[in-house]
């Protein structure tokens, strides 16, 4: 009988733990995980497009109590206070933010009655029982945590309220101990019978230890609709007389672990999608202020609105960044408009060119300005892509070795914008390396929100979004 069930339960186990990983990249951060306030970032809902982990198995160990029985597990009823054992194991699938289904085994043994069944009866009037029991059922998940969770809270989301209930197939044997101290089977019920059907329902706590790891307390009620799952015997015995009940039920209380599966950086049941949305329309919001600000032209006609432009005299046909400052990639001080060796720094009275000299450059320290970044994103954006590959010529034709900085501006925690800066700094670097640049000679170096250009911008509230975005960067510095 176990073994038919333990069978059964692997190979509806199998199928789901075959298609558990799914198939897109792994997350760079270019959509928000449980550690961050969002993105405006926007992706078609597709299978190819999944951001987020659904599948999980669990585990977890505990202790049956009979609570509704002629023969009870607890003191205040017809019994004395006897502890048995229980573990489960499942499949868990997330279908959206608040409600999954899990395929889940129990295996256990109740204890009731007033005595062990493994010790001596103290009386010949004493009855004592155990029920070995093996149980296959589907389980509904619902996650009120993300049902009643306030969307304006910023507070890291660790702990997480779950309600289950399902029906099932439950076998079990249930032995019977007299006063005289004979033991005996007295009912065997077989799986995926009428007979063997049971309900459970409950509740269970959950901590989130990691992106991999949950941790869960759970109490569940079992509902056996069954009058001799607690060793009485036949139903119309003495001992199953004693009570009007024809369902023995139990709860099972149990502490339990959770892999969560996949290769993203977040599990769908941990997501928030409400908060999301606002930080969304907050940022839309602001980009509309953005655009309804531009009012007083762009005199210079470099394509940058005169309310953020730091240069508003900008020569015709000049190429300017972000803030319309006219680009001078290899920092010499001639601009590329004037400048005849572009890549190469050189002095102003050679129109940008080097000169020869007697000695090696000592090189202090070189910024490559206007590399930068979408907010929450690490991709290299397709208007940086011609400073890189300047800078891919300027660093090899140089006998130094660069330090490649990143850095965020002040949104989200200290912790997440190191990590996120340490990412730029890695891209650009391997941009590099991929077009040419010895690895020798770089090194990438995250300093998150702790190098701000524009200090001031703290918190990003303060500035404008151009002055934000130029925060977040990546420039070069020479060793």
């Amino acid at each position: 009988m176990k073994l038919s069930l333990a069978i059964v339960a692997l190979a509806l186990a199998i199928p789901s733990a075959t298609y558990a990983q799914d198939s897109t990249a792994v997350s760079k951060g270019e959509y928000p995980n449980t550690f961050s306030s969002g993105s405006a970032n926007v992706s078609p809902f597709t299978n190819q497009s999944k951001r987020f982990n659904d599948w999980s198995i669990s585990a977890g160990v505990g202790v049956p109590l009979i609570q509704s029985g002629d023969l009870t597990s607890i003191k205040n009823g017809n019994g004395k206070n006897l502890f048995g054992y229980s573990a489960y194991v499942s499949i868990d699938k997330a279908i959206t933010h608040a409600f999954g289904i899990n395929l889940q085994y129990d295996k256990g043994e109740t204890r009731q009655g007033w005595f062990n069944t493994k010790n001596a009866a103290p009386d010949a009037s004493a009855v004592g029982a155990r029920t070995q029991y093996d149980a296959i059922s589907i389980l509904g998940d619902i996650n009120f945590s993300n049902l009643l969770r306030r969307v304006d809270n910023h507070s890291p989301y660790r702990w997480a309220l779950h309600g289950y209930a399902g029906i099932g197939t439950i076998a079990y044997r249930a032995y019977q101990k007299d006063g005289n101290n004979r033991q005996s089977l007295v009912t065997e019920i077989k799986p995926f019978q009428l007979g063997s059907m049971f309900m459970q329902a409950g509740t269970g706590l959950k901590f989130k230890v990691n992106r991999r790891i949950d941790i869960e307390g759970r109490l569940m009620y079992v509902v056996t609709g069954d009058d001799e799952f607690d060793g009485g015997g036949d139903k119309y015995s003495a001992i199953n007389k004693r009570e009007e009940q024809v369902s023995d039920n139990f709860f099972n209380a149990t502490l339990g672990i959770s892999l969560k599966l996949g290769k993203h950086e977040s599990h769908l049941m941990w997501h928030d999608p409400l908060q999301e949305i606002y930080y969304k329309l907050d940022v839309l919001a602001n980009k509309n202020q953005d655009i309804e600000v531009c009012k007083k032209g762009d005199a210079d006609n470099d394509g940058v609105c005169d309310d953020w432009d730091r240069q508003l005299d900008t020569p015709a046909g000049a190429r300017v960044d972000g803030a319309g400052v006219a680009l001078d990639t290899d920092l010499d001080g001639v601009i590329d408009l004037y400048d005849k060796c572009v890549t190469v720094p050189g002095p102003v009275e050679n129109n940008g060119c080097p000169v020869a000299t007697t000695g090696p450059v000592v090189e202090t320290e070189t910024k490559l300005e206007g590399i930068e970044f979408d907010l929450n994103s690490d991709r290299i954006l397709p208007s940086n892509t011609p400073i890189l590959n300047n800078a891919v010529n300027y660093i090899n034709s140089s006998t130094g070795s660069y330090n490649v900085i990143g850095a965020t501006d002040t949104r989200g925690t200290d912790a997440y914008n190191q990590k996120l800066s340490e990412r730029r700094a890695n891209n650009v670097k391997n941009y590099l390396i991929k077009n040419g640049v010895q690895t020798g000679k770089l090194q990438s170096i995250g300093k998150g929100e702790k190098d701000l250009k524009y200090p001031e911008c703290e918190p990003a509230t303060k500035c404008p979004e151009w002055k934000n975005r130029a925060n977040r960067r990546v420039y070069f510095e020479a060793k």
